[in-house]
């Protein structure tokens, strides 16, 4: 099992480029934690891009992940990433005993709170993002309704990450692919205006 058929995986299965930008994000936040704690980035990488690979065809809490483990076992995923991908919803019952299963839910929900936070950003950038503006959002609960704060603080604390060292190691990881996201905005990497 490679990254490009991990990768493959994920696009015979979902439609949705805003969902495919979302399993980037943690696959992204996902290798830079791997560098972090000097872990397989390959085994890391594939278990965030590969974490939501099914819920297009199982869109509910009850069935994601549950259903898709047989499939990803048939692909010849490694065991080792599909138990972390179960971990990462509580109906599996796979308890998140191991630091993949930790780092794989710490960053998930909070790719999605970024992403929202840096899309009613005048620049619409992670380029100038920072964890300040996502702490400023956090406290709006009107505001990315969907995103689960306990659960983003629960599950950074049980990563062993504070919880805004964490946002801003996230935001730094999801900078390195803002194009592909379609988060650049109109600024370059170092955070000036793109010539237009």
């Amino acid at each position: 099992m490679n990254r490009e058929t991990a990768y493959q995986i994920v696009r015979n299965a979902i439609q949705s480029d805003n969902l495919v930008n979302h399993m980037l994000a943690v696959e992204a936040a996902m290798r830079f934690y791997a560098e972090k704690f000097d872990q397989d980035v390959e085994i890391w990488g594939m278990t965030g891009l590969l974490h939501d690979f099914d819920w297009e065809m199982h869109p509910t809490l009850e069935d994601h992940a549950i259903a898709g483990a047989p499939i990803l076992r048939e692909k010849g995923v490694p065991e080792e990433i599909i138990q972390a991908i179960l971990a990462h919803t509580d109906r599996s019952g796979v308890p998140r005993d191991t630091l993949l299963a930790k780092a794989l839910f710490a960053c998930d929900e909070i790719t999605g709170l970024i992403t929202a936070v840096a899309l009613v950003r005048p620049s619409r950038s992670l380029y100038d993002l920072t964890a300040s503006s996502v702490k400023k959002k956090w406290k709006d609960r009107a505001f990315a309704a969907g995103a689960n704060r306990e659960e983003i603080a629960a599950a950074a604390a049980d990563f062993g990450v504070d919880l805004w060292q964490h946002t801003d190691n996230v935001i730094l990881a999801m900078r390195s692919i803002a194009p592909q996201l379609g988060l650049a905005g109109d600024l370059q990497p170092n955070g000036l205006p793109a010539d237009r």
